[in-house]
């Protein structure tokens, strides 16, 4: 037999660090350890019940069979809605997509949008799965670091500084994977400013943590913001994280009809639709009882500053304080040098996330991984138990640095 020999396009990518964290965690554990895992990009709460009850009555009716490309009409219904409320711009259902998660629904735009040559800015730290999306469809992504001193976030220097007439798109994550950080409507605004002199880009707007919102009110987004963008901006949410519905696939997408039109056009090659089942359940999540996401939001509250107070206790180690989302990104450049009990240095920050999973049982993610250094990623969508053992573990194995 010959050897086989993956597309170029497999080549180009790497597997994603969250699904390799997760796996690890899991092969460890099959081996009889016990590993405080601080990986999993996942509420820890079940599906509330009236949408689980939701899935079962559509089961009894008989809606099991295809839908159309863009959902049922209960979904898109439900979908325009949503983003009528939370952004101000009423949508038609020639200007949505719906795939199986958020995470198809991006991966599908850039399918739709990209050929070779084309650029992608990705701002850093970034959700592991931009850059390669980007590459496995032939584009190119322009990495723009972001760092502690301008809170994480794209400012309008160094978006301006990344465009030319190559760039394609630009991607806004925000509560963002994996800092938290969340854009002011000034911040937007002077981000508008600039693409106003390009005209030619489109910016594909990540809002799956949107709900996940520490402040007062509701997170604003860019194409509420600047609303003479809105033929230019992709906005991306689903249900997986506010609704604790990671496993249920149902993410969905509203934009310029033209971009959309091509986004249906290959979903209805790749899979016809999403899951008829998770449709009525979304419909449900996101027109029914709004508590659980109150009440989440409240844990994730309580568990984030737990989480950061321990962490800024921990000698050589830092942490901003997040603003959304379930993830706190930690600085460790004051452990970066120092030597293990056995003689090892810890030349950066996936030496330290090894070291810890090895000395202290604690599984985080390094930041290397999410473009910028030195810092981990934790998350805090477990119990505040887990959290402070795992702190307590963390500390103990930094202490033992020499």
């Amino acid at each position: 037999m010959s050897e086989f020999v993956p597309a170029s396009r497999v080549s180009r990518i790497k597997q994603s660090a969250s699904v390799a964290a997760a796996a690890r965690v899991r092969e460890l554990k099959s081996e009889g350890r016990r590993i405080l895992d601080l990986t999993v990009g996942e509420p820890d709460f079940d599906t509330p019940e009236h949408i689980k009850a939701a899935a079962v009555e559509a089961i009894s009716r008989g809606e099991t069979k295809y839908t159309s490309v863009t959902g049922t009409p209960a979904l898109q219904t439900a979908i325009l809605q949503t983003l009528e409320m939370r952004t101000g711009i009423h949508y038609t259902p020639a200007e949505i997509t719906v795939g199986g998660g958020a995470k198809q629904v991006i991966f599908t735009a850039f399918m739709a949008t990209l050929d070779a040559g084309d650029e992608v800015v990705v701002p850093a730290p970034y959700w592991v799965s931009y850059p390669d999306m980007v590459l496995a469809n032939e584009g190119t992504p322009v990495v723009v670091p972001c760092g502690e001193d301008v809170g994480f976030k794209l400012t309008p220097e160094a978006l301006s500084g990344a465009l030319n007439e190559r760039t394609k798109w630009i991607i806004l994550n925000a509560p963002s994977n994996p800092t938290g950080a969340v854009y002011s409507r000034a911040e937007l605004r002077a981000l508008a400013d600039v693409l106003a002199d390009f005209p030619h880009i489109y910016v594909l707007t990540d809002e799956i943590y949107d709900q996940i919102y520490f402040g007062t009110g509701r997170i604003s987004s860019l194409v509420e913001v600047a609303p003479e963008l809105r033929d230019r901006i992709l906005v991306v949410n689903g249900v997986s994280k506010a609704y604790a519905m990671t496993g249920w696939r149902l993410g969905y997408a509203a934009g310029p009809a033209p971009v959309i039109a091509a986004i249906n056009k290959l979903q209805s090659q790749i899979s016809s639709c999403p899951s008829s089942v998770s449709q009525a359940a979304s419909a449900a999540a996101l027109t029914g009882d709004q508590s659980f996401v109150h009440d989440s939001v409240e844990v994730y509250r309580g568990r984030r500053d737990v989480a950061v107070t321990a962490l800024n206790a921990v000698g050589g180690l830092s942490c901003t304080t997040p603003e959304g989302a379930f993830y706190a990104y930690v600085n460790c450049a004051g452990v970066i040098g120092k030597t293990t009990a056995e003689g090892k240095v810890i030349g950066n920050d996936e030496d330290f996330t090894l070291y810890l999973l090895e000395a202290a049982s604690v599984a985080v993610i390094q930041g290397s991984a999410y473009g910028l250094g030195p810092y981990f990623r934790i998350s805090y969508a477990t119990s505040l138990d887990i959290i402070e053992e795992s702190i307590a573990a963390i500390d103990k194995a930094v202490q033992a640095l020499n």
